[in-house]
């Protein structure tokens, strides 16, 4: 087994069963990818959508040892979670618009202005700058200093979200809470208005930049809930200090209703609008593709 690879399974907690998976099922994916780049200069960019714990962050980062292996691209991968808004930030949001924009998640919350000079940064193949990075156990960006620099030109950037790619949704599919969680704390709708504002705004233009997008998709959000609790515990594993935020079974109950509306909505519409789909079964096996010539 490629070094890269050995690495890649001990970092994720993986099976070699995982490598087997995925070469049978991405194995079109890195085709299209690598092809769209030897018939362009520019940068490519690919956008991977997913609920939390759907296994995202794992696919952008096989993709990239993939590309860099097999076709010799640089390429590198991000998380929209690392352009999170600052503990501090975030309160000011909450005073300023709504109390439950102190907790990260929603459009709204990310650092928009900074992920759009990023994305700059890398399509004009630029070097020498740092590449933002999030610490969800201390809910606070990393020290600037402990950010990677970016030293070479890339030829394929992978951006992942849970809420990456979904459009707004339209102002009657506001009216109605989703959840027991919205109707008790957003009763005149201004959180999840605002949330959709910075959707179609801000977000979107952004979401436009991908040429090629990719769903995981979920069966449904009710496995939301055990998906961010292995991603919590697997957090839990790596921190050992007073300072951490690590979740709880009952602050995870509590934090994955903030991304309901949304996700729901991803599952209903993204499918069609995506040029890779992937569903998953409970067990985030892959049940079926769909791809988009």
């Amino acid at each position: 087994m490629h070094p890269s690879l050995k690495s890649f399974i001990n970092q994720h907690q993986l099976t070699e069963k995982y490598l087997t998976m995925a070469e049978h099922e991405f194995n079109d994916l890195l085709s299209r990818i690598v092809s769209l780049k030897n018939n362009r200069t520019q940068t490519i960019f690919v956008g991977i959508n997913g609920c939390q714990g759907s296994g995202k962050t794992t696919l952008a980062t096989y993709l990239v040892i993939q590309l860099q292996k097999i076709a010799n691209l640089k390429a590198v991968s991000c998380s929209i979670d690392d352009f999170y808004l600052s503990k501090n930030e975030r309160v000011q949001l909450a005073h300023s618009i709504h109390p439950l924009f102190k907790t990260r998640g929603v459009p709204g919350t990310h650092n928009i202005k900074l992920l759009n000079k990023t994305l700059e940064n890398f399509s004009k193949q630029k070097v020498g700058w740092q590449l933002s990075q999030f610490n969800k156990a201390t809910d606070n960006p990393k020290p600037e200093e402990l950010w990677p620099v970016i030293t070479t030109k890339m030829d394929v950037v992978i951006i992942e979200g849970w809420c990456w790619g979904i459009p707004a949704q339209q102002p009657s599919e506001l009216i109605k809470p989703i959840n027991d969680f919205e109707k008790k704390n957003d009763k005149t709708n201004q959180w999840r208005n605002y949330a959709n504002q910075q959707l179609k705004n801000n977000y979107q233009k952004l979401h436009n930049k991908m040429d090629i997008m990719v769903m995981l998709k979920a069966p449904s959000f009710d496995c939301v809930y055990q998906w961010r609790l292995e991603q919590e515990q697997k957090l839990a594993s790596k921190v050992n200090n007073e300072q951490s935020t690590v979740m709880n079974e009952q602050d995870i109950s509590f934090f994955i209703q903030h991304f309901q509306r949304l996700t729901e909505h991803a599952l209903k519409v993204l499918p069609t609008q995506v040029d890779f789909l992937f569903e998953l079964d409970l067990n985030r096996q892959i049940t079926s593709r769909v791809i988009k010539a």
